[in-house]
């Protein structure tokens, strides 16, 4: 008799839902970083928070979405190439309020590639020494800027063309930089 109850106590453990798992600090960052930018724009705007139009802006904002931010789009369905739709799990919980760390949460629960996202390190170009870059972040800084090096076959006509941009790109560092 014993046996049996403390098996159905094991049972029942197992089949009872535990506590949702809080995001840790750095957790989801696209996610959380994309939403709150989002939910922002939407308060800023005046827009009715409805499901559906939340789902429209959502779709909007992607569109023009690039880099990681469109990745996450990707993920959610948002973009036109995307396989699966889970847009709703995110209009829905908006229309109602609920934080974008609590929205996260239950992205990753369906699918955990949403939280794995991370930004890539911004390089501060007033102090960096572009010489000692690779090309490939080179090529970097300049597709982040909209901008391609047709032509250039070594890593000094890439340090030339970024050079050639950076006042318009990054004026401040353009300003603070007086070794090149």
């Amino acid at each position: 008799m014993l046996c049996l109850s403390g098996l159905s106590v094991a049972l029942a453990l197992v089949l009872v839902p535990g506590a949702v798992e809080a995001l840790k600090e750095g957790e989801c960052e696209v996610c959380v970083a994309f939403l709150g930018r989002f939910y922002q724009s939407l308060k800023d705007s005046n827009t009715d928070f409805t499901s559906a139009d939340i789902e429209k802006a959502l779709l909007k904002s992607c569109a023009a979405a690039k880099g990681k931010d469109n990745r996450f789009c990707y993920y959610i369905g948002a973009t036109s190439d995307a396989a699966t739709k889970i847009i709703n799990e995110v209009s829905k919980p908006l229309s109602y309020h609920v934080p974008v760390e609590k929205i996260c949460e239950k992205l990753k629960k369906k699918d955990s590639q949403i939280c794995e996202l991370r930004y890539d390190k911004q390089l501060d170009l007033t102090t960096v020494d572009l010489k000692k870059l690779k090309v490939k972040d080179l090529k970097k800084i300049l597709e982040e800027w909209g901008e391609s090096c047709k032509g250039c076959a070594e890593k000094s006509d890439f340090i030339r063309k970024i050079t050639e941009l950076m006042p318009k790109y990054a004026p401040a560092a353009a300003k603070a930089r007086t070794d090149l």
